[in-house]
């Protein structure tokens, strides 16, 4: 149950998160806001790692799947700011938030156990995310900067991101000690980042009066990716990856709340979808003891 209440603070984090980047990324070149973003989050994360972590347990092999997990996130990260400066939250937020699917299918690769009941679960997860998605299409091309497919790549492409983000940081994680993979990991993003930037000869500071938003955006990040990292260590942890794809629903309800974006019926209908499969989830890590 640890597992599961890990992922879902997860979410809430993101959805914070994800809130501040469709908000300042229309318009906006995107690598300087990635690089104050998980610059942030590298500087937040640094002096808990290097006091507290366990970094005699970072054998060769942890250190590099860590690289393999922040380069992982890099692109999910850069897919996701993409994607948000391209279409309504309401669209893209359901299509990135449906890797819980494929998180299940690298653990029972991993040759970790997956219940039908996972499957029945995880399977409402992303029939709601799909219901949210479809419903948009029945939207005007007011608010959106490329066409809904485009759009839709973008966040595909970061589903499969984060899902392969997300197996390779707890793998890591098993191998290693927590706090020192998350270091690796973002420093590997960040370096990533910065190398592209560089290449493409980009302007490396963010517009006027963003830098706060920025960095605040980079500590919630850090601090939902740390909690799904940690996870690893616990008993059924694909469950911190799959209940942390709630993050797309929960953007969707705070952009409805908060940046006024319409929401139909049918797509609340989807919410509620999702929220029925993290509730079986939940009871299934209950009656495993997890």
């Amino acid at each position: 149950m640890l597992a599961l209440s890990f992922g879902l603070t997860a979410a809430l984090v993101w959805a914070g998160h994800d809130l501040l980047a469709r908000k300042l990324t229309q318009g906006a070149m995107l690598l300087p806001i990635m690089l104050v973003v998980f610059g942030a989050g590298s500087l937040a994360l640094a002096p808990v790692a290097l006091a507290l972590g366990d970094w005699t347990a970072m054998t060769n092999g942890a250190i590099s799947v860590a690289l393999a997990y922040g380069l992982a996130y890099a692109l999910a990260g850069g897919a996701l700011y993409r994607a948000f400066s391209l279409a309504p939250v309401r669209l893209v937020s359901p299509v990135i938030g449906a890797f819980p699917m494929l998180s299940l299918v690298i653990a029972a690769a991993q040759g970790q156990p997956v219940t039908a009941g996972d499957w029945i679960s995880v399977v409402a997860i992303v029939l709601g995310i799909a219901i949210v998605a479809t419903a948009s299409r029945e939207d005007g091309p007011e608010g959106y900067a490329a066409p809904a497919a485009v759009a839709m790549g973008w966040a595909g492409l970061s589903a499969a991101g984060f899902a392969m983000s997300f197996a390779l940081g707890q793998e890591a994680a098993r191998q290693g000690a927590e706090l020192p993979v998350m270091l690796i990991g973002r420093v590997a993003a960040l370096a990533a980042i910065l190398g592209i930037a560089l290449l493409r000869r980009a302007r490396l500071a963010p517009a006027p009066g963003q830098a706060w938003l920025l960095v605040l955006m980079g500590a919630f990040d850090a601090l939902a990716l740390g909690l799904v990292t940690a996870a690893g260590q616990l008993p059924r942890a694909e469950y911190a990856s799959v209940a942390a794809s709630l993050f797309g629903v929960l953007t969707v309800v705070l952009a409805a709340w908060i940046l006024r974006e319409r929401v139909r019926p049918l797509q609340w209908l989807g919410v509620l979808t999702v929220f029925s499969g993290i509730g079986g989830l939940g009871l299934q890590s209950l009656a495993q003891g997890g």
